[in-house]
């Protein structure tokens, strides 16, 4: 069964670090990353910045409240 991402952890910085699945599961960023390329987690997807680091940002569904940094902290 597919998961989503429901809770987000930051840093000080607001950068996202960690991730809360549906089924409660708390992921580090690496772990989240892994998830979503192997389709354990839907509503993500993965792309590579201009830094060449892969980054997770939400699906684009016009819908901002689901928006990865937009989601609740934990």
């Amino acid at each position: 069964m597919s998961e989503t991402f429901v809770a987000v952890q930051k840093n000080g910085d607001g950068d996202i670090t960690g991730f809360k699945t549906s089924s409660g599961r708390v992921l580090t960023y690496q772990q989240a990353l892994s998830d979503v390329n192997q389709g354990v987690v839907i509503g993500a997807n993965s792309f590579k910045g201009k830094d060449g680091e892969m980054y997770l940002r939400g699906n684009a569904d016009g819908d901002p409240t689901n928006n990865l940094d937009n989601l609740p902290l934990f």
